[in-house]
């Protein structure tokens, strides 16, 4: 799947739009805590557009060119781990955590069960 053009746009997509989603639901604690909750909330729904603008097409694409639902899925937590950590460590300014390998590590056993198959 990730041979394809199709497979590598799939991931482009997604890695983006999470970086959209990730600041959309935890951006604002550090950004906007002074701020009313429905503001928050409110600058949160507009940076959530964008996510759903890259994310629909990203799923869109990524089943045409041959995902399953599941496949897709487990696509999705890995990029989500993988730009979480960061933004975590050096925008959130949160210690590390061992706990990080351990969720990459238990991530990487569902991408091999998801797609030991395909």
């Amino acid at each position: 799947m990730f041979s394809t053009l199709a497979g590598w746009q799939t991931v482009g997509l997604l890695l983006l739009s999470n970086v959209f989603m990730t600041f959309a639901w935890y951006g604002h604690l550090k950004g906007l805590s002074t701020k009313a909750w429905w503001i928050a909330a409110l600058i949160s729904w507009g940076i959530a557009l964008f996510e759903y603008l890259l994310q629909v097409p990203a799923n869109r694409i990524g089943h045409g060119a041959g995902f399953t639902l599941a496949q897709l899925k487990i696509t999705q937590e890995v990029i989500t781990l993988a730009v979480f950590v960061p933004f975590s460590l050096y925008y959130m300014g949160e210690p590390l955590k061992l706990d990080f390998l351990w969720a990459g590590l238990c991530l990487m056993g569902a991408v091999y069960f998801i797609f030991r198959s395909a």
